[in-house]
């Protein structure tokens, strides 16, 4: 069996349970150190066969899947695989070999720089939707048209660009292009290794996040959030917890005003 693996985005407590599973059983485990901690591999058992893909081609990758049948392989992605995960291609060698595989979703450093920044990223009347997105960079032929940082900076909400920490001035351009949702005092997050020991985040505003990038000191691993959702709560509240919203478990009702009966469980507990 091979299993894909999400690490999550770096402290060693944040992989799922699944994830642990399938590495306290793994005979081989391939992992990339320049992306994954060192400390997620304690999960694996003593004398695994661990081999460094930050060197190797898929080629090579494939290779080990090949010569492994019958043992447990883990392929260990930062992050959760899914995204900017390369697994695509994986999955197609697997699918034609025949061979088993599964795939176990990690936490995206997305979902982690939201909590270490302590914000939400969809909040009411400021933003409904989050795009992982990234610049074009050297790899410009694998972003169909349509889905440069511009395109999406026209509509508005919340960005979460990976894999442009090394062109802080191009990204701070496509966020103001015209016709932008953001102008130059649209919060902004730089979060460069988030929950690992060295984290880094610091907020700015896309108009000052050239200076902000170029600050850190980093070109890789460096996760940039955008949008008004990062100055907190809206204008507006949430509609699931309002009083005055109803749905299929609860009826509308006055502020303060006991909705509903309890159940078995409430009873238990308030006896």
């Amino acid at each position: 069996m091979i299993s894909f693996v999400g690490a999550g985005p770096g402290a060693d407590d944040l992989i799922t349970l699944r994830g642990v599973d399938r590495l306290s059983r793994a005979d081989i485990v391939i992992w990339a150190s320049s992306l994954v901690p060192e400390g997620i591999l304690r999960h694996a058992r003593d004398g695994v066969e661990l081999h460094d893909s930050s060197g190797m081609t898929l080629e090579d990758v494939l290779a080990i899947y090949e010569s492994s049948v019958g043992k447990n392989v883990v392929r260990l992605h930062s992050g959760d695989p899914s995204i900017y995960g390369a697994i695509a291609e994986q999955i197609e060698y697997c699918e034609t070999r025949g061979m088993q595989f599964e795939v176990v979703p990690g936490v995206t450093s997305a979902s982690a720089a939201s909590a270490v920044l302590a914000r939400e990223l969809t909040v009411p009347g400021k933003a409904q939707s989050v795009v992982y997105t990234r610049l074009t960079g050297k790899t410009a032929a694998s972003v169909p048209d349509g889905e440069s940082v511009g395109a999406y900076a026209r509509v508005g909400g919340t960005l979460a660009i990976f894999l442009s920490g090394a062109q802080p001035g191009e990204l701070q351009k496509e966020l103001l292009c015209d016709g932008s949702k953001f102008d130059t005092q649209t919060p902004a997050a730089v979060l460069v290794r988030v929950t690992w020991p060295d984290e880094q985040v610091v907020m700015t505003t896309v108009g000052d996040l050239k200076e902000a990038m170029d600050s850190v000191g980093a070109r890789r691993t460096v996760l940039v959030i955008v949008g008004d959702a990062l100055s907190g709560q809206g204008e507006l509240r949430s509609h699931l917890y309002s009083p005055s919203f109803a749905h299929r478990y609860r009826k509308r009702s006055k502020v303060g005003e006991t909705i509903g009966r309890p159940t078995n469980r409430q009873k238990r507990v308030t006896d």
